[in-house]
């Protein structure tokens, strides 16, 4: 647990500083909680900007969670282009379905049942609780989790600490700024590579800066903090996202499978990574090829 000193100074900081830098972003104006998941969802491992106009062409089409429910899968699917990822977007539908036949359409308002919902994990389901009903519930993603370990403790720390610390700091009844400011901060000032330490708000309480950055990042390796992705030219997900790319214009036939992911003379990886996407519910093999599922 943090000193309450310590939490007094964290928020006295930030708070101001959160109301005038506040992004205008358009999931920010509503309390819609399918509308929130759906930013939620999209927003994992995708920019701000690639996500805005893919968020508002997908609510045109799925307005509500039962639209999207009652849905194809591959309606889903297609929407999806450009944004990466697409487990993501089975989840979605699934967790979608699950909204409908399990809470009869209205969505769930605790912890517990919202990470029952297919693809729902703890981040997310804080974030529904926090942007969509404004309950009491700190969130902790990639941004937050850079925030705590450099500014706050100064070290990494482990999952169920970092959840801890974002707790202690969340002020009641406060949570959707609260939130909002610790996500702005990190995306805006307290970036992963050149952090912007002279605007920053927490600049005279960050224990990393206070020791003149001598350590190493102790953002690195710290909870909720992504690492690196792998490289992309040449890779299992370049070649699935061509093939998903190709069947969202229709079925490919098998004999043109290998040409479609760019790997003419790889027979074993091109039905290994094919197959990836049929385990994933994405796709499905027939006898004459490969078609959305």
């Amino acid at each position: 647990m943090l000193d309450p000193k310590r939490v007094a100074d964290v928020r006295e900081a930030l708070t101001p500083w959160a109301l005038s830098a506040r992004r205008d972003l358009p999931w920010r104006r509503t309390r819609d909680p399918w509308a929130v998941l759906v930013s939620e969802v999209m927003l994992q491992q995708t920019q701000v900007a690639r996500v805005i106009p893919k968020w508002a062409d997908f609510l045109m089409a799925f307005p509500t969670v039962e639209s999207c429910a009652r849905a194809p899968q591959s309606s889903v699917v297609r929407l999806w282009e450009g944004l990466g990822y697409h487990r993501r977007a089975v989840s979605l539908h699934r967790a979608a379905q699950a909204v409908v036949s399990e809470f009869d359409g209205v969505f769930p308002r605790t912890l517990t049942e919202l990470q029952r919902l297919p693809g729902i994990g703890p981040y997310t389901a804080r974030a529904v609780l926090a942007f969509a009903f404004e309950c009491d519930a700190a969130v902790v993603d990639t941004n937050v989790g850079r925030i705590l370990a450099r500014a706050v403790i100064g070290r990494k720390c482990s999952s169920s600490e970092a959840q801890s610390i974002a707790d202690s700091l969340a002020p009641k009844a406060e949570s959707w700024s609260w939130n909002q400011g610790l996500l702005d901060l990190g995306a805006t000032v307290c970036t992963k590579q050149d952090p912007h330490c002279d605007a920053c708000p927490l600049r005279s309480l960050c224990t990393w800066r206070s020791g003149g950055f001598g350590s190493a990042d102790p953002a690195i390796g710290s909870a909720g903090v992504s690492g690196g992705q792998s490289r992309f030219a040449g890779s299992d997900r370049q070649g699935r996202g061509r093939l998903l790319a190709a069947l969202r214009k229709g079925p490919v036939p098998i004999v043109d499978v290998m040409s479609v992911m760019g790997w003419p003379d790889d027979a074993e990886r091109t039905n290994r990574v094919a197959q990836s996407l049929v385990l994933d519910g994405l796709a499905r093999r027939g006898d004459q090829g490969y078609e959305l599922s």
